[in-house]
């Protein structure tokens, strides 16, 4: 149905609201890159508007750090729309921290705690192999 795939990917031992915390950052920052895959805006039987949600399906994968970075790698390779978040970003407060503790990481070997991605769906398959879909 679409040509397109959104995938994050989360790091399978964090907490479960670090999780979801992670989640929600990487599919703003999926957003952000590509507006185009918004929908339109909700409005509920009494004509209230409601904000417009992702027009696909975001798919939320766990994986370990190694099949992390080898997405990332893989998202890198093939061109595709990557967001990530790095375990560092935890103890910053603000967007400005936390892009100053990303550019701290290590360039070929950051401590991703999870990653979004979204481009074609057989490259995003291809990038993601390893991750389990989220129980």
């Amino acid at each position: 149905m679409f040509d397109t795939k959104i995938a994050i990917l989360i790091l399978d031992d964090l907490p479960v609201w670090q999780k979801l915390n992670v989640t929600a950052f990487l599919t703003s920052g999926i957003v952000g890159s590509a507006p185009e895959a918004m929908g339109m805006p909700y409005k509920d039987g009494a004509d209230r508007i409601y904000a417009a949600l992702l027009g696909q399906p975001v798919m939320v994968f766990s994986a370990t750090s190694e099949v992390l970075l080898r997405a990332r790698n893989q998202a890198l390779a093939r061109d595709l729309t990557c967001a990530a978040y790095v375990r560092s970003m935890f103890s910053t407060g603000h967007d400005a921290a936390n892009r100053e503790a990303f550019q701290q990481e290590p360039a070929e070997t950051p401590d991703l705690v999870g990653i979004g991605l979204r481009g074609p769906k057989k490259d995003v398959d291809k990038a993601i192999k390893g991750g389990r879909l989220h129980e």
